[in-house]
């Protein structure tokens, strides 16, 4: 049987009409890539690029110093000038690295149509506020429609047109668990996500390389995007030791669990982290050197200081500050995060690698099933003080 005659898939819903003028905000390798699959679903695209050296880089060779191997197709206008990418847009995309999306978002603000949805692909949570990036989003731009698209996607390899899945979320779909005469039934779930703004960036910016998967639930994709980053500095720090398989097979396993226990303590939901936008996007980032926090944690690995292992970087390591910000957060919520801890203590010189990973491999010995482990303590025999205890960040 084809895909197309399984009689368990749901019957296609045509009648959703996507956004024609696309925005995005935010010309790094990311941004390019995501005007590129805006670009080749047939929408008008705009490219805003705050650095005037590589407009002129891609008006003069069509080439975007943040994204070198990649042609940057003629169709996708790029422009310096806020006031012209925003001109007319039906949507925008936000890709600005999450500690200045609040300062542009307010940018974005001034210059947006009243109405016009924005989509926001920063992954992260403010350091000042400990804000997950909609909330910074509700604060700067109140009312405004949003959404949130998050999971395993490396910018080079969106360019090039490979095979890309990721989670598209919105806050607009009313309550799926219950209403006046009890919980609703499956059809009536799926067409309120069907009517959602999540559904109509999908059809917006779906192509034969880019698919896009629709939920509601905000706080889990925005979870996963943040801790996945400080997890994949921990499997590059394990990778640049010189260590093998199995710890890395560890430390995705049990910083599942550290990500789980967050997005549900802030409201997510535990299904939406083992999706695209969680363990996905984990997998994708904690095995490879293509991820900017992997290289980082590998640069820290073979001892570098944190100074030494950012200097010479063009693009942002999310993971660096995600690392405080995180840990900030799970103290503040009683979430315990021991391997997100351990990153945070050896990027602020508290803690030497060594020390971390003896510190992690030593404590209590727990079950590992989530109705127990809170219950089962065991002293470790090869204990001793536990070096990550919560300290100030």
């Amino acid at each position: 049987m084809s895909i197309e005659e399984s009689s368990s898939a749901p019957e296609p819903v045509p009648v959703i009409t996507p956004f024609r003028r696309v925005a995005v905000i935010g010309g790094g390798a990311w941004g390019s890539a995501l005007a590129m699959v805006a670009d080749r679903a047939g929408r008008e695209t705009r490219l805003w690029i705050r650095e005037a050296e590589a407009v002129a880089a891609i008006r003069a060779g069509g080439r975007n110093p943040f994204l070198p191997d990649h042609d940057m197709p003629a169709g996708i206008s790029v422009t310096g000038d806020m006031g012209q990418a925003l001109d007319g847009a039906d949507l925008a995309l936000l890709v600005i690295p999450s500690q200045f999306l609040r300062a542009m978002a307010a940018e974005v603000e001034r210059h947006a149509a009243p109405g016009m949805p924005v989509v926001i692909c920063s992954k992260g949570i403010e350091r000042d506020t400990g804000l997950l990036m909609t909330q910074v989003i509700a604060e700067v731009m109140p009312g405004r429609p949003q959404a949130v698209l998050s999971g395993p996607s490396f910018a080079a390899e969106v360019a090039e047109g490979q095979p890309t899945a990721v989670t598209i979320a919105s806050a607009d779909v009313q309550p799926l668990e219950d209403d006046e005469d009890g919980p609703l039934d499956p059809e009536s779930m799926g067409a309120a996500l069907v009517a959602s703004l999540a559904a109509r960036v999908a059809v917006t910016l779906g192509t034969t390389s880019f698919r896009p998967y629709l939920s509601d639930d905000l706080t889990g994709v925005e979870v996963g995007g943040a801790v996945k980053n400080v997890l994949a500095i921990a499997c590059g720090i394990a990778a640049g030791r010189g260590l093998g398989s199995n710890p890395r097979a560890a430390i995705i396993t049990r910083g599942l669990a550290e990500l789980k226990r967050l997005a549900q303590a802030l409201g997510g939901r535990r299904e939406t982290v083992t999706g695209l936008a969680g363990i996905g996007d984990l997998t994708l980032t904690c095995s490879s050197e293509q991820s900017r926090n992997f290289t980082f944690g590998l640069a820290l690995g073979r001892g570098a200081t944190p100074d030494e292992a950012l200097a010479g970087k063009s693009a942002v390591v999310e993971g660096a500050v995600n690392a405080e910000t995180v840990t900030a957060l799970a103290r503040r919520l009683g979430v315990e995060m021991p391997i997100s801890e351990a990153v945070h203590a050896i990027i602020r010189g508290r803690l030497d690698i060594d020390a971390a990973m003896t510190a992690l491999l030593t404590r209590p010995i727990r079950a590992e099933s989530r109705a127990l482990e809170p219950v089962v303590a065991i002293d470790h025999p090869a204990s001793r003080a536990s070096d990550l205890e919560t300290t100030d960040a």
